[in-house]
């Protein structure tokens, strides 16, 4: 068994079977919908808090079996067995989150706060993710991505609130950058080249997946 099969609990033999063809894909097999809100304490960003929402398909493999009052409803208790799959899995790919400052690659400490959710048919997975060391919030070239380089998982920010600011000081913002739509808006393509040049050709988001760039005014 593969060890991105462990990322999908109840569907271990189906993605075992998938996920042992070949290493990359030309489609998606799972959709993630994702928001996700940057912390800060004391002027510094700590680290990043997720929630990801999962497609119908996923959820109700994911859910099978268990339900084991048999009433309808999924408690913290009957998720606890498929949230360790997931966190342990998740350890593998880095929980498909990148941070970067400039062309730099941060590094995170391990997951808090984890816990699934189910309501209103769907599933969704929280937690936070702290940065191993806080970045400064004027710092220069910060930025966060939330993909899935082989694309066996489509993750796409929430089409409302996918990016939020918690105690950010006053004048910092963050900025969905979507390749896709600047190959249809000159000012965007603009913007991302002259980022790109300046964090490198390599950094991550830029020209293949959604970025999301963090600054603040300098004081």
């Amino acid at each position: 068994m593969s060890l991105k099969a462990k990322f999908y609990g109840a569907a271990l033999i189906l993605i075992a079977t998938l996920t042992a063809a070949a290493p990359a894909f030309a489609h998606p097999h799972v959709w993630v919908t994702y928001k996700l809100t940057v912390d800060y304490d004391k002027g510094a960003v700590t680290g990043v808090n997720h929630v990801w929402s999962f497609d119908d398909a996923y959820t109700a493999m994911a859910l099978e079996g268990l339900d084991k009052n048999n009433d309808g409803k999924y408690d913290q208790a009957e998720l606890a067995e498929l949230l360790k799959v997931n966190m342990d899995g998740l350890t593998d790919f880095n929980y498909f989150t990148v941070a970067k400052l400039g062309s730099t690659e941060l590094a995170f400490s391990k997951p808090t706060e984890a816990h699934l959710e189910y309501a209103n048919g769907i599933l969704r997975l929280y937690f936070r993710l702290p940065l191993a060391k806080p970045v400064l919030a004027d710092a220069d070239g910060l930025n966060f991505s939330v993909f899935d380089p082989s694309y066996f998982i489509d993750f796409e920010p929430e089409k409302t609130d996918a990016v939020k600011l918690a105690d950010a000081p006053q004048g910092c913002t963050a900025t969905i950058i979507d390749p896709d739509a600047e190959k249809n808006d000159a000012e965007a393509k603009r913007l991302g080249d002259a980022m790109a040049q300046q964090f490198g050709a390599a950094s991550v988001g830029f020209g293949s997946y959604k970025t999301i760039a963090v600054g603040c005014k300098k004081s």
